[in-house]
């Protein structure tokens, strides 16, 4: 192999190559993207620290396979319709099965109405029952209050409607951005760009430890991200990346981050210097941090919350005071499988999250850390095949000290296939697809009403939340649902 010729790799040939260049390393783009040029937002002066982390469950996640009518008359219903009557019962989880799972809030639901987790969710239904969990019934998007009688009308234009239901894709932008698939803001970036002033620094604000993804942009906050295991290298810096030589390493990075008075490679030679700077700081940080609390082995989720704990721990040494976090967990589009693969998922999300919040407790910031669930849908209570369709409205989930737990909140829905015009299914579109009675909007206006966020700034924050609450005449649906102190 021929020596390379400093001499004539130049810095402007160098730049003339950067394509094929990111190409080969696979990093360029990412971190360029990461640590564009972000200004700093007016906002609250945070003197605490408070942290959002989101956990979103891909593919949409089935909510009768994970918050399962208890009650025996309820049960009864719910049997009937997941498939004893057409032979499907494998789609059933028996009610002796749930005894260890019983939810028992401290304030009873009406008409003796009682859920139970999943029986591989036992973390999580010690969590609720300790008060530090909450189930937010039937939470979906909409753009404004909805009856079922008003959907199926059609008229969309006085009854407006998220845009392209029941599509993967369109259905995590919208519960993430409020628009469909393109979109280019998402409303945890948002509150991330109210949080930037009260940041020492704005890179670590808003960070993903699951790839790129709209939740997290914001106007002028930008997501950062990480890797399960800390800060992503880069790896032009990489003397293993270049032929394992530290010489040749050395000398790409002091080109790539020199000044020039061309406008584009002095911008990418300012993102460069800005990504490296910000690894060293994460690294620096994480080295500094000695936590006991046990996360399951094996799981992807979990070790993406182990690093979000660390980073959290961290939090003095990257100068935040106000964070927004992204992990993730797929597989739960089952059309087939359910009860073979759901199971197994939930079981990941129950532990991830049950140790999570036990290293909150451990670093002393419980009741500053708020963890939500959210997915693409939730499906249909009847079967497709051995899994179910495609849905609209789900339960989710909400742990943290701050929480109110111990509670439902929102309207439980009739146990319904809701395929009769009989008043009780008015939650309910057909296949036991819920119509949610809570939208999108009033669940992230909870959570960023919490994180600091002053209700003068939440409806430029969330666009449809205009729609809601009792000034826009829907008393039934409040801007602060009420799960966080």
């Amino acid at each position: 192999m021929n020596p390379i010729d400093f001499d004539k790799h130049t810095r402007r040939a160098f730049m003339q190559r950067s394509a094929s260049l990111a190409v080969a390393a696979g990093t360029m783009t990412t971190f360029a993207v990461n640590l564009a040029t972000m200004g700093e937002a007016a906002a609250f002066s945070a003197t605490d620290y408070k942290a959002l982390v989101c956990v979103f469950l891909q593919g949409g996640s089935d909510y009768a396979h994970t918050v399962v009518p208890y009650d025996a008359a309820s049960h009864a219903k719910y049997a009937k319709i997941r498939g004893v009557s057409s032979g499907r019962d494998n789609l059933v989880i028996a009610r002796s099965d749930l005894s260890a799972t019983v939810l028992k809030p401290t304030t009873a639901l009406p008409e003796g109405r009682q859920y139970a987790l999943n029986p591989n969710m036992q973390g999580l239904t010690e969590l609720f029952n300790r008060g530090v969990a909450t189930v937010q019934f039937n939470v979906g998007p909409l753009v404004m209050p909805l009856t079922r009688a008003q959907f199926q009308s059609g008229n969309t234009s006085k009854y407006p409607i998220p845009p392209k239901l029941f599509s993967h894709n369109d259905q995590v932008s919208v519960w993430q951005s409020y628009s469909a698939e393109g979109a280019t803001e998402g409303w945890g970036g948002r509150i991330g760009d109210i949080a930037l002033s009260s940041n020492n620094g704005s890179v670590f604000t808003c960070i993903s430890l699951t790839g790129n993804s709209v939740f997290l942009a914001g106007r002028t906050a930008l997501q950062y991200q990480c890797a399960p295991g800390g800060a992503v290298p880069i790896e032009a810096g990489n003397p293993y990346f270049m032929m394992n030589n530290s010489a040749v390493s050395d000398w790409l990075m002091n080109m790539v981050q020199q000044a020039s008075s061309d406008p584009f490679e002095n911008e990418h030679a300012k993102v460069v210097r800005r990504a490296v700077v910000a690894e060293a700081q994460v690294r620096a940080g994480l080295s500094k941090v000695l936590m006991n609390t046990e996360f399951p082995s094996g799981s992807y989720l979990a070790d993406q919350l182990k690093t979000v704990a660390r980073l959290i721990a961290a939090r003095q040494s990257l100068g935040v005071k106000r964070q927004v976090f992204l992990v993730s967990i797929g597989g739960f589009d089952l059309h087939d499988n359910l009860v073979s693969n759901q199971p197994g998922l939930l079981k990941q999300v129950s532990e991830a999250i049950t140790a999570f919040y036990g290293a909150t407790e451990e670093l002393g910031v419980a009741n500053n850390v708020t963890t939500f669930t959210a997915s693409d849908f939730g499906r249909t209570l009847t079967p497709n095949g051995d899994g179910s369709d495609h849905g609209w409205g789900s339960h989710h989930f909400v742990v943290g000290g701050a929480v109110k737990g111990a509670a439902f909140y929102g309207t439980p829905p009739p146990i319904s296939a809701g395929d009769t015009s009989a008043p009780e299914d008015q939650w309910h579109v057909g296949q036991g697809r819920l119509l949610p009675s809570t939208s999108v909007e009033q669940y992230a206006a909870t959570l960023a009403r919490w994180f600091g966020v002053a209700d003068s700034e939440l409806y430029g924050l969330l666009p449809y939340l205009k729609n809601f609450g009792s000034a826009a005449g829907f008393q039934n649906y409040p801007t602060n649902l009420g799960f966080l102190g």
